[in-house]
């Protein structure tokens, strides 16, 4: 008698598709993905319908602090050559301009909740021009040490009036020491500073 040719059975295919989905939601859940920092800043509020442009408003060359990154990694702070280890004392200096300085930022009195009426270099600007082949290192450095200058000052205050640092403080304490020192860091565009094209 003659054999008959054996089926071979099929494979059941109909739960392929659940494996699939449990192995993709498997391997989402266990890796983990790099997020993207940013920097934080706080946009200017838009100006208003109403206001005028008058020349009132116009920054003093006294109260702006330029800081300039070249190609070379080379940082620059109001016209001369410094370290990086010297940007946060020069740029807590500007801010603060503790003996009020006539090269400094202008000072003028606020009334400021828990401090009474103090003397504030409010209308203070620190610029920050980056050369479009300077390292990103040397730039976030840069950035850092602008942001810090500002952290310490705050610190500094908190800790002399209320013996906490600023972070320890409810918001209406931390708002009143931003009053005193609001952070003012502008950017200008990258520019290719070194090529004459």
């Amino acid at each position: 008698m003659a054999k008959g040719k054996r089926k071979v059975p099929d494979i059941n295919s109909s739960s392929t598709a659940d494996i699939a989905f449990l192995l993709l939601i498997f391997f989402l859940i266990t890796t983990s993905m790099d997020t993207d920092r940013g920097l934080a800043r706080r946009l200017p509020p838009p100006p208003e319908q109403d206001q005028k442009n008058d020349d009132s408003d116009k920054v003093k060359e006294r109260n702006v602090m330029t800081v300039f990154l070249n190609m070379n990694d080379q940082l620059m702070c109001s016209g001369e050559y410094v370290n990086i280890d010297q940007l946060r004392d020069k740029a807590k200096e500007f801010i603060a301009n503790p003996y009020n300085d006539e090269s400094k930022p202008e000072k003028h009195a606020k009334d400021i909740p828990f401090f009474g009426t103090m003397q504030i270099t409010e209308k203070h600007v620190v610029s920050l021009r980056c050369d479009r082949g300077s390292s990103y290192k040397a730039y976030l450095a840069v950035q850092n040490e602008l942001v810090a200058a500002y952290n310490e000052l705050r610190d500094e205050l908190a800790q002399e009036k209320w013996g906490k640092s600023y972070m320890a403080l409810d918001e209406d304490q931390q708002k009143a020491i931003r009053d005193i020192y609001p952070q003012k860091i502008s950017e200008a565009e990258p520019k290719k500073y070194g090529d004459k094209k």
